[in-house]
Order: structure tokens, then sequence, then C-alpha cells
């Protein structure tokens, strides 16, 4: 538990500087929406100038219209006419198929960046009705979630809602996997590579395990043998683990061979650790609700059985029909039950606003074992180490509610909710099928942006 403030004076012009601080981002957010509603209006300019332009019979090309205006535009606000053209077509799209994110933008509700994630998830989403109701559920987490956190909600309720686009979209995306250079000019070339989500994670975390394995023990005789030497065994003894990821990848790439290109896929080597939760129905091939891999979003349904063929064993994870909260986990050879719920129902660190992974984080007790706490479910919750040194050094403090809700009081005294991500994103069953059967008989609310 945090410790008592010895200078209320000091929260007291804290408090004043919060308030300031969310009035200014009220204010912010305001104003962002109403430059989107003129960038809308340039859109309209665009139509009626590209109207006058064909009803003058001009043999030209078609985006001269959207060339001018955006031009015109790109001069007075000193940037380039292609950023522009982009922010026009992105507030069009805001405008007109997320008008409750709209008017959530204009008072204040939201900000720019939970708009952009709100709009990027649920651009594909054809239905009109559909959409509305991912809309309805994105500004409800986006009232108490940072953007970063409601992007990984926003994927999985759209994939909840409409199955079919989100298979459609991560095959294009798989289309376009690749690796790239770019040189930084000072030594150091960046290697990117755009992978399956699946991929991607387990080798990441496949690094991070080997290059925690990795001692790199301080040579006392290189140290004495002299200036250069000794150099060269501070560099060698200092690696952060970043770099000794990076070493590690280094190594394998030059190294080794690629066998799980002979006989199966890619995944059939996977031998890392990530979580992905697979409805049992998809799991059985009946079903097309997505499989979720844990800290990036949905996967592919082929994907996540192949994972689990290959898996050492299952946990099964009981929902509750309504809320989407955790009931609880079980395993056919039982060990360490409670980390393994509290994996599933948390997923990251439970301080506001944190991302990090629960494997990395402390299983803390809410109220101290020491001060009689129990050592349930119910009392504890993932924190990592930066937000379990808060919790127990400072005036910050936690309580938990039913349903594993934190509520966390700030020196202030303001209160921060902060719920599980499954009752965040959870969608009502049905909505899936609903959304199949009117495929094809609503179209779009409103046209494409004339560019």
């Amino acid at each position: 538990m945090g410790h008592e403030s010895s200078q209320p004076g000091a929260w007291h012009a804290l408090d004043d500087l919060v308030e300031h601080v969310q009035s200014t981002r009220r204010q912010i957010a305001t104003l962002e929406a109403q430059q989107a509603r003129l960038l809308v209006q340039a859109t309209e300019l665009v139509r009626t100038r590209s109207e006058q332009r064909r009803t003058a019979r001009r043999r030209e090309l078609t985006d001269l219209a959207l060339r001018e205006v955006s031009a015109e535009l790109g001069a007075a606000m000193r940037v380039s006419d292609r950023v522009v053209q982009a922010r026009m077509s992105d507030a069009f799209t805001l405008a007109e198929s997320f008008p409750a994110a709209m008017h959530a933008l204009l008072a204040g509700d939201i900000d720019a960046a939970h708009a952009r994630v709100i709009v990027d998830a649920g651009v594909v989403i054809v239905d009109a009705r559909v959409r509305t109701e991912y809309e309805r559920i994105l500004l409800d987490a986006a009232r108490f979630e940072t953007p970063p956190r409601l992007r990984e909600i926003a994927r999985v309720v759209a994939a909840r809602l409409d199955p079919a686009a989100l298979d459609e979209i991560q095959r294009r995306a798989r289309a376009d996997r690749q690796v790239r250079l770019v040189d930084r000019g000072d030594g150091i070339t960046r290697l990117l590579a755009d992978l399956p989500s699946t991929l991607a994670h387990a080798i990441h975390d496949r690094l991070t395990q080997m290059a925690r394995t990795i001692d790199d023990p301080i040579e006392d005789e290189a140290c004495e043998a002299g200036s250069s030497t000794a150099a060269d065994a501070v560099s060698t003894s200092s690696r952060t683990l970043d770099q000794k990821r990076a070493d590690v990848l280094a190594d394998l790439l030059l190294t080794g061979a690629p066998t799980a290109h002979g006989d199966g896929s890619a995944l059939g080597a996977i031998r890392a650790q990530v979580q992905v939760t697979i409805p049992v129905l998809t799991l059985a091939d009946d079903g097309d609700e997505p499989a979720l891999l844990s800290g990036s979003g949905p996967i592919d349904p082929e994907t996540a059985r192949t994972l689990a063929a290959g898996a050492p064993g299952w946990d099964r994870l009981m929902v509750h029909p309504r809320t989407g909260l955790p009931l609880g986990v079980d395993r056919y050879r039982p060990s360490e039950e409670q980390r393994r719920f509290l994996r599933a129902r948390d997923e990251r660190c439970r301080f506001p606003g944190c991302t990090q992974k629960p494997w990395r984080c402390d299983a803390d007790h809410t109220v101290d074992h020491a001060h009689g706490g129990e050592t349930s479910v119910e009392n504890l919750a993932h924190l990592c180490r930066r937000h379990h040194t808060v919790k127990h050094q400072t005036t910050w403090t936690v309580t938990q509610r039913p349903g594993g809700v934190l509520l966390w009081r700030g020196p202030t005294g303001r209160t921060y909710p902060d719920r599980p991500p499954a009752t965040v994103r959870f969608v009502p069953a049905g909505w899936a099928r609903r959304s199949e059967r009117t495929r094809g008989e609503e179209s779009r609310t409103s046209d494409p942006p004339p560019f």
C-alpha cells in the first residue's frame, strides 16, 4: 500500500495541474475535430471542382482538382500536398463512416489518436449496422484506455463482428511479407521483417530466452592486460538485453540452417512461448471466430489449429457467456493454476496505460500478504516491476473489485479504473452471424472520398 503524503500542498498543486492538463486536452481534441470538418469541406470542394472540369470537357488528369486544392491547403499549413490529401481522406472517412467517434472527438471525450485507432481497425467493416455496434463498443473503451491498448481491443472487436473481413485483410497482409534494410548512416543498418504475427512474436520470445541465458563475465585478466583489451572486455561484459537479442539474431541467421522449410511449415519449428486463445468451435473446425494471440490480436483459425496441434499441452479457459470475463482455467496436468488464470485474465500489467506482458510482471497481492491478504485470484493481479514499485513506494493505492477490476487512486485523490481486457473487447455472441446474413443487403451509407 502507498505511504501517506506529508505535503498536502504539493498534491493540491498537482491536482490543479491535472485539471488544467485535462481541460487543455479536451480543447485540443475539439480543435482537431474542427480541422477534420474543414478538411471534409475541402473534399466537397474537390468534388465540385471535378464536376466543373468535367462539364468543361477538358482532357486532363482526373485528380487535378484534388491537386490544386491540396496544394493550396498544404502551402497554407506548411505541409506537403500529399500529407493534406491523406488527412482529407482520413477526415472524410471519420465523418462519414464513424459519426459517433467524430462527435466524441468534437466534444473532447476522446483524442485524435483514439479516433485514428477506431477508424483504422473498423474501416474494413462494410455493414453499416455492424460498424455502428463496433463504434459503440470502442467509444466506451476509449474513455478509459490509451490509444495503444485501444488498438488491440479494436482489432479483436472488429474481427469478432466481421470475421470475413479479417480473413481478407490477413490474407493480403501475408502476401506482403518481406525483409527490408534501412541504412541509418552511422555504421548501423536496420533490418526490418514483416512476418505473420505468430512467427514474429515467437522469434522475439526465443531471442529473449536465449539472451537471458547468456552470462557475460567480467574478465579481470583482460582488464589488467591493457587499456585496449580492457575496453573490449567492458564492452563485452555490459551488453544490454536488447544488444544480446540483436547479437543472437545475427548468430542464428548467419550460422543456422532453415530446417523448418523441409517437411512442414515454419510453424512446426516454433518452440517459443506464446499465448493463443482459441474458441473451442474454431479448434474443432466448426466455427469462424478468430483466435487471439496475446499482445498482438486476432490470428486466422488455420494458424491457430496448427499451433494447437504442436503444443505440448492446452489450458482450458472458461469464459462468462455475457461479459467475456474469464471464470477459471484448468489443465489436464494441473500446475500453477492461479498463475495461468491470471495470465489469461490480465494479458498485461494492470496499471492504467501499461502494456508490459504478463510473463514479465509480478503476480502481486493487491492487499499485501503481510497484512492478511489472501493468495487468491480475487487478490492477485499482474504488475510490472515499475508499477509494482509505484504501488508500494508512493502514495498511489489500489483496490480490487469483483470481476478483476482494479481501482487505482492517485496522489490527487482521482480514481482510474483498469478492467481486464477480455471484458473491454467483449462482443455478444451472434453478431458475426447476423453480420453474415445482412452482408450484401445493405450498401455503404456514404460515398467514398472523391480521390
